[in-house]
C-alpha cells in the first residue's frame, strides 16, 4: 500500500510539472512592494 501511495505522489508531481494548475493566490499582490519602501513615502500621505 505504501508503494501505491508513493506511485500516486510521483504521478501527481509529474502531472503538476507537465500541466501546472493555476492558483491565483500565488500571484495576488498583497501590498506595496520594495520600490515603494525605498521611496520612503507612507501610504495615504501626500508629499507637500
Amino acid at each position: 500500500m505504501n508503494f501505491l501511495a508513493h506511485l500516486i505522489g510521483y504521478a501527481a508531481a509529474i502531472r503538476e510539472f507537465v500541466a501546472p494548475t493555476y492558483r491565483p493566490e500565488r500571484y495576488y499582490m498583497r501590498g506595496p512592494g520594495p520600490a515603494c519602501a525605498r521611496r520612503g513615502n507612507s501610504l495615504g500621505v501626500s508629499a507637500h
